[in-house]
């Protein structure tokens, strides 16, 4: 291995370093990693851009301006990049047909956060159920004239339908199962029926899952099949006495078709942590439902999960330049052409990708 200094360059955008991350890499003397600020690139970023061979990204698209966004604009200043990896689990910033035609790997952090999102999904759906977020407004505002008109329900023996058996929605169903002795069904196509039993679901469509559920979680990432995932029709098939609650990723969802469906009385409430503009306008037709708890996209934000995801994303990093194998690659079908560019920027082979975690859920990008 060539162990020239800082002869790998690795760059990220402020304030968007992960916790750690800087601290791991400088252990290394044959890396260099540089700090850009989020404005337009000039000559000294522009450098920096054309010598790196990795990119540390955030995944939050509306945090991250628009011209460092892994797409075709950035792959076309940065000629050497060979890997970017976002700092969550999402990849709203990348455009993925853009980075695997330009022969670059892209990585995610999937699972590090996993525990935080599954117990910001648990939390929503007892405040729905127990009507927590209706009575504390009622409270502080005086209106409370009967607590019986908050009466809720109880969680256990309820059925949940989790749309994405990944990570979070694994974890989801397993809390669900041992807490509440749930009833987990499980609607994710890139997962055979076996697969989803041995993670405490049942396997169905889309459609029965909708019909069947008393909450509907969402936790699969945004892509171009699961765009527009939820709209009016799938609201509609839902149980007037059911919840909707989506950590995953704004826009999966109509929140037009979503904002109906509560007016309409179709569904009996929501919990929303995600949005399609981010943060959202205090005046967002969604906030004037008391059925409706709402957050800004923090589910998955706790101090142990940034930590775990600052660990995990440098030891990737480091791995991925290292030229050992990596386990959450979201384009597996780069793998050849990036292998060769890799060769030819450091002059050995990496070793080939394990052959499971990220690969089943990729595929779709091909």
């Amino acid at each position: 291995m060539n162990n020239a200094v800082n002869n790998k360059r690795v760059f990220c955008v402020q304030p968007h370093r992960p916790i750690g991350f800087g601290e791991a890499l400088g252990k290394r003397g044959d890396i260099r990693l540089d700090m850009l600020e989020q404005k337009s690139p000039d000559a000294a970023a522009l450098e920096i851009l054309g010598a790196a061979h990795a990119y540390q990204m955030s995944s939050a698209r509306d945090e991250l301006a628009r011209h460092y966004h892994a797409g075709a604009e950035l792959l076309g200043r940065a000629p050497n990049l060979l890997i970017v990896s976002t700092n969550g689990a999402g990849y709203d910033t990348v455009d993925m047909k853009a980075c695997t035609a330009a022969g670059v790997l892209v990585v995610n952090q999937s699972g590090g956060n996993a525990e935080a999102v599954a117990e910001h999904v648990i939390g929503m759906m007892l405040c729905l159920i127990k009507r927590v977020g209706e009575s504390d407004h009622a409270l502080r505002t005086g209106t409370l004239k009967n607590r019986n008109d908050y009466t809720g329900r109880e969680a256990f023996g309820r059925t949940i339908g989790v749309v994405g058996l990944g990570n979070v929605g694994k974890r989801v169903a397993e809390l669900a199962g041992i807490l509440f002795k749930m009833k987990v069904l499980a609607y994710d196509p890139y997962l055979p029926a076996d697969a989803v039993r041995a993670r405490g679901a049942e396997k169905v469509e889309l459609d029965e899952l909708l019909r069947r559920a008393d909450f509907v979680s969402i936790n699969c990432p945004l892509t171009p099949e699961t765009r527009g995932l939820m709209g009016a029709r799938e609201f509609a098939l839902m149980r007037p006495d059911a919840y909707f609650i989506t950590t995953a990723r704004g826009s999966i969802h109509d929140e037009a078709a979503l904002e109906q469906a509560l007016h309409d009385n179709k569904i009996a409430g929501a919990g929303l942590d995600v949005w399609e503009k981010e943060p959202p306008p205090s005046s967002h037709p969604l906030m004037k439902y008391a059925n409706v708890m709402v957050t800004p996209h923090m589910a998955g934000v706790t101090h142990e999960a940034r930590t775990r995801m600052g660990q995990i994303a440098a030891e990737q990093m480091l791995d991925a330049l290292d030229g050992k194998p990596v386990p959450r690659i979201i384009n597996p079908q780069v793998w050849p052409a990036y292998a060769r560019r890799f060769e030819r920027a450091f002059g050995f082979k990496p070793a080939e990708p394990p052959s499971e975690p990220n690969w089943h859920a990729s595929e779709k990008h091909a």
